[in-house]
């Protein structure tokens, strides 16, 4: 069973008068400025005095970075089946901004009870599940809000079961099973009479 826990953030004033605008994040990172011989610690709290409960090799790529803390100088990880927090001075990120109209870059999926994933080729998604269930699901529209670096996502898909739908929005997720975290959320329809599943979404393959 999915927890859909303490919303993130979405918006930052940019300015007076300015309209809103959601931060880019999750987003994937990769580490800089550390020696060839050294490590990026994961802290246990985003602090430099807090426990180390991990590390980053000094050429580690592709680290999803799910939110940033309130001074924005810390960023929550995922390691193993839990979360750690890096310093964000030892992250570059790799510049793969959302943009209208199309997917997150990289974006996969995945729920519980019932197993299944869905991962992103082109304009297909691929769904499989645990009871062998699997279908290519063609994507017709993926309708954006409008507003720059924004998740949000409402898909109409095409696939074997008819017309499906998805929504894929910013929401803090946890499979149930871990204590992993992740910073967007989904909600499935494979087909027009298919159950509605709920899931989480990840940057990271």
């Amino acid at each position: 069973m999915f927890r859909f826990l303490k919303p993130v953030i979405l918006a930052v004033v940019l300015g007076a008068g300015a309209q809103l605008s959601a931060q880019e994040y999750p987003q994937l990172f990769d580490v800089v400025d550390v020696a060839a011989d050294d490590v990026l610690n994961i802290r246990q709290a985003p602090s430099a005095s807090s426990d180390v409960v991990g590390n980053f090799a000094a050429d580690a790529t592709g680290i999803e970075v799910i939110m940033l803390n309130s001074t924005q100088r810390w960023g929550l990880v995922n390691m193993d089946e839990s979360t750690g927090w890096v310093f964000m001075r030892y992250l570059s990120g790799q510049g793969q901004p959302i943009d209208h109209y199309n997917m997150p870059v990289g974006l996969r999926c995945f729920g519980t009870e019932p197993f299944w994933s869905l991962h992103s080729d082109g304009g297909v998604w691929q769904y499989d599940s645990m009871d062998g269930t699997s279908a290519e699901l063609e994507i017709e529209i993926a309708q954006d809000s409008g507003i720059a670096q924004d998740f949000r996502r409402m898909v109409r898909l095409s696939g074997p079961d008819g017309a499906g739908t998805a929504f894929i929005y910013p929401a803090m997720c946890n499979d149930g099973m871990s204590d992993r975290a992740y910073g967007v959320s989904i909600s499935l329809m494979t087909g027009p009479a298919t159950p509605l599943l709920s899931g989480c979404c990840s940057l990271s393959q």
